[in-house]
């Protein structure tokens, strides 16, 4: 028989055992409670005692819990809820942060609904079988043999890196009465940068005895989160090249008005702002004067970021994105421009701060870039020096450590940009000129441990 694609049988037949297993295991634990799960713990438990075992004690228990199964099973038909919902979702959420948000619910039916629970479906985590033979998880060349071949660590850690949110579940609803309107409060915990589509809301509904529930869909719009990258605590820090400025006026100050200082009056010209007249002299000369303001000025640092991870270092680059919009927040306090660079499918330049954007605008941008397939830093480079004339210095974030990069970084050197790297490694390197390397275990200690002059 001719092969229908590049996997053979076994694969094909692993793939799709560890795909249903992953299903059947989520539908189970959307059906069955806790006190659920005891009392089927008890049937197994009393099941295997009862043989060769006299004791009538063992057959009640057993006998108990497979009557309360069943009564709570057959109750679960007649638990039934017709409803409407609305999201309310904010703007954004950040990834690995607890966001409430609240859901509008109307009852439909005629009756009242009792004890309900409303819960979000996440998008299906389970991999493509593209993605499940093409991926190797961290560390699994040090697995042995068999675990190699099973490969049920690698499903495991592709399901669980594609979990977009942990939680979604609701707060009790006791009674909702026939027409009646409530809001839900619901908590979940973003994962991942990115956008979530939500679109499968749920009501869960218990049985009398609180064993089981019936889990069924309800009617509700589709709704989007952008969920911004997680950011981490920064020392105090003085970024590369900060005795360069970049000039600049009002149109990118930052607050509304000049914020240069006064340094005298001159006659008016067409074209001087209202704001800027000083209204005082010309009531008592009676010519138009206005106020001259000095100059301003201000750093523009470059914010570059690696985009070109090797494949088996997708986690790396995860952290570098964190990392980035960790330094894109601290700047922008600090009143400066931002050009955040990077490759993604073409040339990226956001810039940011002292009014021209906000810090939000680039960590818009952060939330859903993607890494590129192939490294491309000679494009990358051709960028930096392009811009390189404008810049005091450039932050360079790295996803992992390699002879390109350290050419990347001496070619900008040589072209006069004073730069500096953060370096995301999952072992300790050798020092470097303005490298500092992060671990990937120890991020967050790591990245307070930073020197003052970057």
């Amino acid at each position: 028989m001719k092969k229908t694609g590049p996997w053979s049988f076994l694969q094909r037949f692993q793939y799709r055992t560890y795909s249903l297993g992953t299903a059947f295991n989520f539908f189970l634990k959307r059906r069955i409670r806790p006190t659920g799960i005891g009392v089927l713990l008890v049937i197994v438990v009393s099941a295997g005692a009862a043989a060769g075992n006299p004791e009538a004690s063992v057959y009640q228990s057993f006998a108990l819990a497979c009557s309360l199964s069943v009564v709570a099973l057959l109750s679960l038909p007649f638990r039934r809820a017709k409803l409407e919902a609305l999201r309310d979702l904010p703007a954004h959420a950040t990834a690995g942060q607890e966001l409430t948000y609240h859901i509008s619910v109307r009852n439909l039916r005629k009756r009242s609904l009792r004890r309900f629970e409303l819960i979000e479906t996440p998008p299906d985590p389970r991999p493509s079988m593209a993605v499940y033979f093409g991926s190797r998880e961290p560390g699994e060349e040090e697995r042995n043999v068999f675990d190699r071949r099973l490969a049920w660590y690698r499903w495991n850690w592709l399901a669980e890196s594609r979990l977009l949110f942990e939680g979604g579940r609701g707060v009790l609803v006791r009674r909702l009465k026939p027409g009646g309107f409530t809001k839900v409060a619901v908590t979940l915990t973003p994962l991942r940068r990115g956008v979530i589509r939500m679109n499968d809301l749920r009501v869960l509904l218990p049985d009398p005895l609180g064993l089981f529930q019936r889990c069924q869909k309800i009617s509700a719009a589709a709704s989007s989160l952008a969920v911004l990258p997680r950011r981490f605590p920064l020392p105090h820090f003085e970024l590369p090249g900060s005795a360069r400025f970049q000039p600049g006026g009002e149109a990118v100050a930052k607050h509304a008005g000049a914020t240069g200082e006064f340094t005298g009056l001159r006659d008016y010209q067409p074209g001087d702002p209202l704001r800027l007249i000083h209204w005082a002299t010309w009531a008592r000369t009676g010519k138009p004067v206005v106020k001259e303001l000095e100059d301003t000025f201000f750093p523009r640092h470059g914010l570059i970021l690696d985009t070109f991870p090797d494949p088996v270092d997708a986690d790396l680059f995860e952290d570098a994105v964190s990392v980035a919009a960790s330094f894109v927040v601290a700047v922008d306090a600090k009143e400066s421009l931002i050009d955040l660079m990077f490759i993604a499918g073409h040339e990226r330049v956001i810039t940011a701060g002292q009014g021209i954007a906000r810090a939000e605008t680039l960590l818009e941008v952060l939330a859903g870039v993607e890494s590129s397939s192939e490294e491309d830093f000679e494009s990358l480079a051709r960028l930096v020096l392009r811009h390189g004339e404008d810049l005091a210095g450039c932050l360079c974030v790295f996803s992992g450590w390699s002879e390109s990069r350290a050419k990347f970084l001496t070619r900008l050197n040589r072209a006069g940009i004073e730069t500096s790297a953060l370096i995301i490694v999952r072992d300790k390197h050798a020092a470097a000129p303005r490298c500092h390397f992060l671990r990937h275990a120890e991020l967050e200690k790591d990245l307070m441990r930073l020197p003052r002059q970057l």
